[in-house]
């Protein structure tokens, strides 16, 4: 947080957004100690305080607040910070006498310089004073302030010093929490496991996450080795997987910035996903863009920032958008449906992908391309774009095989050359129901093995999806001609060469 900077140059009006109220308050008193600054606080639970003589005057209303706020910058000595909590929900009241108090509070405090910091988890200004307040973020915290917070259990529980690797691995699995809630998960772990344990925050992290709605923590085995077909990709996906160490850092590598994945539902996208986060040994975020929109004026950017803010603090991570084009298809008209908040949503996920130094790898997928704005597809942005079409004979083959052995069969079992000759058109996510369909006909049989008719005639009873979309899925592979690359590798190159590829299953 710049605060001191701001309150050194002289800005009257400053908002701090955070949930972390009482975190952010020790910094604000901090920086105003370091800088002379007479701290007061308002809520309209403890009126105004003096933090310094903590003389407190009762004031509930804040035009009342404002007005002896007003008495105090009058004075240009001492310079006096005065930080208001939860202003934001009286300013929705839309008071018109509220708005122009402050507006000429801004005017005292710029010519006497004093400033006014409004503190609160969100920020929607009126427009008269909406370019007068200077928004700071408040980041989570980072690895040395969650290390406070637990050297603090720690002494409190009597507990002997960590081992420095468990040590590390629970600060890692605690990153992306609060204070409040890195202290409570902490306070957890001693309380079941008597020490330390990460599994245990890691565990309570991704309920944390999975609660606010926005964001959860996948666990995922999944390996680049059971995906099928997809060479191309994988190959890519396998040159990058150190690409996030120290060696890499010092060398002068850039992290690798994301990955879209382009492709027709059921071909192994979201499965991708899994295991690009497995191959670089990195935690997996997955984001449902459609929960970032919501119904409150200015919470769906406070959402898309409280998400930035989590991938940030736990990077490196890998952040998984699924069917990323559900959530910015309406991007170009929003101004006429939602008032441009998809369209300024939008912007910022671009700015952020753009200039973000965090290394947070995106893994977007998307099953119709055309609802993307272009913006969103050109360099700079993403690192590569890739095609999954469907499996050609031999890629079949193998997903055959990864099906089967997921289902605890042998592979020897069945005639898979044949099976993948069958099941021409049919996805990844098709040739698995296929199976399990087989196993609920053989077992309905006295408990059988499936065998290859079953197969067969499973197959003879699904319609593929590709002969319910011929005509979506030509105009993809035309649209992928010559804007991206193959997933499948150089063997087929574009759709004038029938381009198929896939992944296991979804």
């Amino acid at each position: 947080m710049n605060l001191i900077t701001y309150l050194q140059a002289g800005y009257p009006g400053l908002a701090v957004i955070t949930s972390e109220e009482a975190r952010a308050e020790t910094e604000i008193a901090v920086v105003c100690n370091s800088l002379n600054r007479q701290l007061h606080a308002w809520s309209s639970t403890e009126g105004l305080v003096d933090l310094a003589e903590g003389r407190i005057t009762q004031c509930a209303d804040p035009l009342d607040a404002l007005q002896i706020i007003d008495d105090v910058f009058a004075k240009r000595e001492p310079q006096a910070v005065v930080l208001m909590r939860d202003l934001q929900l009286h300013l929705e009241q839309t008071d018109p006498m509220l708005t122009r108090r402050i507006k000429d509070i801004l005017r005292i405090a710029k010519t006497n310089g004093h400033a006014l910091i409004l503190l609160g988890c969100r920020l929607n200004l009126p427009a008269e004073i909406d370019h007068e307040i200077t928004r700071i973020e408040f980041g989570l915290p980072d690895a040395s302030a969650i290390a406070t917070v637990m050297d603090g259990i720690i002494n409190s529980a009597g507990l002997p010093d960590l081992d420095p690797a468990i040590r590390e691995s629970a600060l890692a699995n605690a990153l992306g929490l609060t204070t409040t809630e890195a202290e409570n998960v902490f306070a957890l772990s001693v309380v079941e496991a008597k020490a330390i344990d990460p599994a245990i925050i890691a565990r309570e992290k991704a309920s944390a996450l999975k609660r606010n709605g926005l964001v959860e923590i996948v666990k995922s085995n999944t390996r680049l080795d059971d995906v099928g077909g997809l060479e191309n990709l994988k190959e890519w996906l396998k040159r990058r997987a150190g690409a996030f160490g120290q060696s890499a850092k010092a060398y002068g590598l850039p992290a690798p910035k994301g990955l879209l994945i382009v492709g027709i539902p059921g071909t192994g996208k979201s499965l991708t996903a899994k295991a690009t986060a497995s191959s670089f040994g990195l935690p997996l975020l997955r984001l449902d863009m459609g929960r970032v929109f919501g119904g409150i004026v200015g919470q769906s950017e406070a959402n898309l920032r409280a998400v930035i803010q989590t991938a940030e603090a736990i990077a490196p991570c890998v952040l998984w958008i699924d069917e990323i084009e559900k959530g910015f298809s309406g991007s170009k008209s929003s101004g006429g449906s939602d008032g441009g908040t998809s369209s300024r949503v939008f912007g910022s996920f671009l700015s952020w992908m753009q200039e973000k130094e965090k290394p947070v790898f995106v893994v977007a997928t998307a099953n119709d391309v055309s609802q993307l704005p272009p913006e969103f597809l050109r360099k700079g942005r993403f690192d590569e774009m890739f095609f999954v079409d469907l499996p050609d004979v031999a890629e079949r083959s193998q997903i055959w095989d990864i099906v089967i052995t997921r289902h605890g069969r042998q592979t020897t079992s069945f005639d898979t050359t044949a099976l993948a000759k069958s099941a021409e058109q049919f996805t990844g996510a098709e040739i698995d129901a296929i199976f399990v369909d087989a196993l609920y006909d053989a077992f309905l049989e006295d408990g059988r093995e499936p065998t290859d008719l079953d197969m067969v005639n499973s197959m003879t009873r699904m319609v593929p999806l590709a002969n319910l979309m011929d005509g979506q899925i030509a105009a993809l592979r035309n649209w992928a001609k010559g804007r991206a690359r193959s997933a499948a590798g150089d063997k087929r190159t574009g759709p004038a060469r029938n381009t198929r590829r896939i992944n296991g299953v979804n």
